[in-house]
């Protein structure tokens, strides 16, 4: 295992495998690792000749300076945790800011069309220029053959097509399906910052998903959004800030169903603030 932190020293390494034609994977991540991310370290693995794992904590991205002050931190379990997979993967943990950003720290402009207009594009602004500069710079540092992404996080996978369609480089891109504890909740880093005492209500995002997959095309979707609110409003400290169906491919939104489009549930719960994410295909 090599741990880098200048993006020199990282070049220099990138370039001998460049010239021996290695196959190099990237797994971006924002650390406090869990079994979601491990599951997409796996997955590259088995794909490339040199897996790479980056852990840099985005400022560009948060729209909210407590978030970004809150995010969780684990650098050094971090590292054992990827150690216990395997000693040939490799770690790019830039020590400061301005090893990503070598000037100011702000976002690059994009045209996203509508992927950076609703739901988190809505409810965060700004939040999809972080990640399209971050991504961007990751891009330009690595020249990675594959980057590995969860589904958790769909509409951020959107982003990342967007921005390799629009790309020079030769990209190819692995969306590894969501990681669920018992009750139904998507894996996150988030996930850490949730009082003990509220952990088990927040099965009730999947189930809303689960309760939606098998009654978009019964109820009324006005309806269905009002009987989804229902749903997590009796629960003490969690509020819903968002519940749509819309087109995986467009994000247009679902107004009814046609059969040749593949609609996915989207859902956005606070949880004493503390917000979740989650998202589901329906058919």
């Amino acid at each position: 295992m090599i741990i880098v932190e200048s993006k020199l020293d990282l070049k220099n390494i990138l370039k001998n495998s460049i010239k021996e034609k290695k196959r190099i994977g990237l797994v971006p991540t924002m650390g406090s690792l869990h079994e979601g991310h491990l599951s997409l370290i796996r997955t590259g693995l088995k794909s490339c000749d040199q897996l790479w794992v980056s852990i840099f904590i985005n400022p560009t991205q948060f729209n909210d300076l407590k978030d970004f002050e809150s995010y969780p931190k684990d650098i050094e379990n971090d590292i054992i945790k990827v150690k216990s997979i395997s000693n040939k993967i490799n770690l790019f943990i830039p020590k400061k800011v301005q090893e990503i950003y070598t000037s100011k720290i702000n976002s690059d402009e994009f045209e996203f069309g509508i992927i950076d207009k609703v739901m988190e594009g809505e409810y965060r602004p700004g939040h999809f220029k972080g990640v399209g500069t971050i991504v961007k710079k990751l891009f330009n540092i690595f020249n990675p053959d594959i980057v590995f992404f969860g589904e958790k996080d769909f509409q951020q996978t959107l982003i990342v097509k967007k921005l390799i369609a629009d790309s020079p480089l030769n990209i190819n891109l692995i969306v590894s399906p969501t990681i669920r504890n018992k009750n139904g909740l998507a894996l996150s880093s988030r996930n850490n910052l949730i009082p003990e005492r509220l952990y088990k209500n927040c099965g009730i995002i999947f189930e809303c998903l689960m309760f939606s997959k098998k009654n978009f095309k019964k109820i009324h979707y006005p309806d269905l959004i009002k009987i989804i609110h229902e749903k997590v409003a009796v629960l003490d400290h969690f509020e819903l800030e968002y519940f749509e169906i819309r087109d995986e491919k467009t994000l247009r939104v679902y107004s009814k169903s046609e059969k040749k489009i593949k609609y996915r549930g989207f859902i956005c719960v606070k949880v004493e603030g503390i917000r979740l994410i989650d998202n589901l295909l329906l058919n």
